[in-house]
């Protein structure tokens, strides 16, 4: 088989046939020559071949030996409750229909089989599959528009409630310069003014990188001169925070350009310091080093900073999560970076590692092929 035929049938759909009787496997083969077809003799052989191997429907004869269609379908759902599977029978018994369906089967094809019926019903299937699919999609977008709506309304609204408070108690007479605590009110306000700027900012810079829909672009990038812009940009905020921010990298890194998206690179790293910058207390470090081994480069990010809890760590790359050492639920932020930080650095062809300890800090690190060891298929 040429290479493009591999390709070819890689592209295809698959569909598992499973039937005892060999001239139903091999009509299905010839008929349905468009898809990828696996065959499999019953359903103790269909069972095997699923746990190894994906497929798009799985198409079987209710009646064989060792386990029939209908225990086929039983324990295929209990695995997979989303698996198409069409059962094929040459009964029209009612209450076997019935039963087949309420135990999730997608459609029936009556023996003798009739070759128009079999390729209409598979491809009415697949229409199912592609409906259902979209619907799930267009739930998880909606569900995340709201998740996302909340957390910007839960997070704008605390600082501006406190401006709009401190501006209305002054038009009304009730906070006056000369009080004794009014400094101490204007530094409050102050800080939840930047506070509400910096959302706005992360707002803006979440949208700007992760709302493209164009086709990922890549070119040749240097990464020692890349961490050498971000680290400049961050540095007022290390310094606010009187955080050493040092980065030990000396350009180029690696010698040969690695091609990558530059925002998304660039977004993934931002996101990184940032965190560590955030999660760091006053008088700690942050650095970023670079490595490189045989096969790889490597960005390792380091903090001195609280660190996270072991339990905590499964749940960092989630969406919109977000860690809460102190429990007050005033974490700047919408809990996007590190989601999509792995997210680009993988579609990159990369890895994204955090290791951590409760008040022993953490390490980031990012993972890339060198280009003249960078795998055929990645």
């Amino acid at each position: 088989m040429s290479l493009a035929e591999l390709n070819h049938k890689r592209k295809q759909k698959t569909i598992l046939c499973a039937d005892d009787e060999p001239i139903i496997r091999e009509l299905c083969v010839n008929v349905l020559n468009d898809y990828h077809v696996l065959l499999a003799k019953d359903g103790l052989e269909a069972l095997k071949i699923l746990e190894t191997i994906a497929v798009d429907i799985v198409l079987s004869d209710v009646m064989m030996p060792n386990l029939d269609g209908l225990e086929l379908l039983q324990k295929i759902k209990e695995l997979q409750p989303d698996q198409a599977v069409i059962l094929m029978t040459g009964y029209s018994d009612k209450e076997l229909i019935l039963q087949a369906l309420k135990t999730g089967a997608d459609d029936f094809i009556n023996k003798p089989i009739n070759i128009f019926q079999l390729t209409t019903t598979v491809e009415k299937v697949f229409e199912k599959q592609k409906i259902r699919q979209e619907l799930a999609d267009l739930k998880r977008t909606d569900q995340l528009k709201s998740d996302f709506l909340g957390l910007i309304s839960h997070k704008l609204k605390t600082p501006a409630t406190a401006i709009s408070l401190f501006i209305q108690n002054i038009a009304e007479g009730v906070e006056s310069p000369n009080d004794a605590n009014f400094k101490q009110m204007v530094a409050m306000v102050q800080a939840e003014t930047v506070h509400l700027e910096q959302l706005i900012q992360d707002l803006l810079y979440f949208s700007d990188a992760t709302l493209q829909e164009e086709a990922l672009t890549l070119e040749p990038i240097d990464l020692g001169l890349l961490v050498d812009r971000e680290v400049f940009a961050l540095q007022p905020a290390a310094l606010q925070r009187q955080i050493t921010l040092e980065n030990t990298i000396h350009p180029p890194l690696p010698k040969e350009p690695l091609m990558l998206n530059p925002q998304r690179i660039s977004f993934a790293i931002r996101s990184l310091l940032d965190n560590a910058i955030k999660f760091t207390p006053k008088g700690g470090s942050v650095s970023i080093e670079g490595k490189l081994d045989a096969n790889h480069v490597k960005l390792l990010i380091k903090d001195t900073g609280i660190g996270i809890p072991q339990q905590e760590l499964a749940k960092i790359f989630n969406k919109f999560y977000q860690v809460d050492p102190e429990h007050t639920g005033q974490v700047r932020g919408f809990g996007l970076g590190l989601y999509y930080a792995r997210d680009f650095i993988r579609n990159m062809g990369g890895q994204l590692y955090i290791e951590s300890q409760p008040n022993q800090g953490t390490i980031a690190t990012i993972e890339f092929f060198l280009p003249s060891s960078k795998p055929l298929n990645s």
